[in-house]
């Protein structure tokens, strides 16, 4: 597995909910990112979130394209998140969708994992291109 790591900044914008969504009590946003890095790329994408009846309690997931280069290559790929936060303690996956990716991204798999320090976001991507 191949390792790239760097920062990205984050952008959400609250939007409305499907006439379904909105009578379950979920939440929903566009999000934005750039990343800077290994990863060089922006992406835009989709989050329904649903809080829990204790504090600190919530789930969310999220589907995202990422456009860009990557270590080089150019091209895109998607991520599928799925989060949880009990009683305040995280749990985050973030995965590549499979055959996502397009140019000279064809092949991607990985997992992207995000840590959040002194409110800056980080990330460590460990990634194959099946080569």
């Amino acid at each position: 597995m191949a390792h790239a790591v760097g920062t990205f900044e984050v952008t959400m914008k609250p939007e409305l909910l499907s006439e379904v969504a909105g009578a379950t009590a979920l939440g929903r946003m566009s999000l934005s990112k750039v990343f800077q890095g290994q990863l060089e790329a922006t992406s835009a994408g989709e989050f329904l979130s649903a809080m829990g009846s204790e504090k600190g309690s919530a789930g969310y997931v999220a589907m995202e394209r990422v456009t860009g280069t990557l270590d080089g290559r150019t091209g895109s790929f998607v991520l599928q998140h799925a989060g949880t936060m009990t009683r305040g303690t995280p749990e985050l996956k973030v995965t590549v969708v499979p055959d996502s990716g397009t140019g000279e991204l064809v092949g991607l798999s990985g997992t992207l994992r995000i840590d959040i320090v002194e409110k800056k976001h980080h990330y460590e991507f460990s990634y194959s291109l099946g080569d």
